[in-house]
């Protein structure tokens, strides 16, 4: 993987330095950044939510916080950073869904770049001003940080080092970096040109709730990202306390479907643009698959793993599936579900963990023939078998 990385302009944050354009300014003139809120029902964790974008180093934004029909104490909280800041804002509307929110605050946003913060999530104090110095100095289009994962009781922190300090520099573009389509979405440690996204016409998927809806939007931006950077540092802490409904809830289960149906929509649209792709996604998208399905609760896996089966075996018979980008246990998993889902779960790789290589290998070639061993086979060698 490689990325930009800027510790020699990043030190500066650190010392204290403010970039010209986080001056204060009019607030009715158009600040550099526009920081999306989505809130529903959230009263426990907003206040500190908000507080952090407070206490930014960098001035020059707006926090448009998009109220999607809350009925807890969130709106009041929200009303009293309206009062105390002229730099919020808020939107109140019916409630409708997180995608329908999100896509509100693009509607509503002045600023040059966007960003997005999670109402249950914390913004560490320089990360806007670090966001928008790379994209200062890199003219990028996407600039991308690290999050670490956050639990407030007992307080732990765990960085997620999706961007590591070895990476070498420089702005690159994101159809040849392939590996980024298999990173979490993490949308909300990022910065995006507003134009950008208008000119792409990188929305969200307007689907009830708020579970996975920022699958496509990372994925159409990976796909469209002439200019991208990242930064080694720390944007966000995503909170772990609040995990709830997307596992366990079966109106839920197929969200992440949804969102790569609209994935596959997007990308049709302009298939020529986006063939050098197409092989990168449909292995993102069943590695996606594959955690959410461990993720799952019983009672709701069996329908869960009966549709994905049918949907890949159809991507499959539709040339979409490339396994020269598949590693080999994949591609093995690929094959099994695809052709016995009842008996998938038996046969699950995990079950081959703790075992020698001879039964790992003896799989392969039960499940995918010559072609599959002598792929996996190599891999191995050029390893260190």
């Amino acid at each position: 993987m490689v990325s930009v990385l800027f510790p020699q302009y990043l030190h500066l944050v650190l010392l204290g330095f403010v970039h010209p354009m986080a001056e204060k300014r009019d607030p009715m003139s158009t600040p550099v950044v526009s920081v999306l809120v989505p809130v529903y029902n959230v009263e426990r964790y907003l206040e500190e939510c908000l507080e952090s974008l407070v206490a930014q180093t960098f001035q020059d934004f707006e926090a448009i916080i998009i109220n999607d029909g809350s009925t807890d104490g969130s709106r009041a909280i929200i009303q009293a950073f309206l009062d105390r800041d002229s730099r919020f804002r808020a939107i109140d509307k019916s409630n409708s869904g997180y995608g329908a929110s999100m896509n509100r605050g693009l509607d509503e946003a002045r600023g040059t770049y966007v960003s997005i913060l999670e109402s249950d999530d914390v913004m560490v104090p320089e990360g806007l001003q670090v966001l928008v110095d790379a994209a200062c100095v890199t003219d990028a289009q996407v600039v991308k940080g690290d999050f670490e994962y956050y639990w407030s009781s007992p307080e732990r922190h765990e960085r997620a080092a999706i961007v590591e300090s070895d990476w070498p520099e420089g702005v690159h573009n994101a159809r040849e970096l392939t590996q980024l389509f298999a990173l979490p979405a993490s949308i909300w440690s990022g910065l995006y040109l507003r134009d950008f996204l208008r000119k792409e016409r990188i929305r969200f998927l307007e689907t009830p709730g708020a579970s996975y809806q920022d699958t496509s939007f990372a994925y159409k931006v990976w796909a469209c990202a002439e200019r991208v950077a990242f930064v080694d540092h720390v944007i966000i802490r995503y909170r772990q306390d609040n995990e709830n409904s997307s596992v366990k809830s079966p109106e839920k289960v197929f969200c992440v479907c949804d969102e790569h149906d609209e994935v596959t929509r997007f990308l049709d649209e302009d298939p020529g643009r986006f063939e050098d792709v197409r092989g990168a996604v449909a292995y993102a998208k069943f590695l996606n698959y594959l955690w959410n399905y461990d993720r799952l609760a019983p009672e709701v896996r069996g329908e869960y793993r009966n549709r994905i089966a049918d949907e890949l075996h159809r991507d499959w018979v539709e040339g979409r599936i490339d396994f020269s980008c598949f590693a080999p246990w994949a591609q093995a998993d690929f094959l099994e579900l695809t052709k016995s889902p009842d008996d998938y779960d038996a046969r699950r790789s995990a079950n081959f963990q703790g075992k020698g290589a001879a039964a790992i290998l003896s799989r392969y070639l039960r499940v995918g023939g010559p072609r599959l061993l002598g792929k996996a086979l190599r891999e191995r060698f050029s390893e260190g078998f």
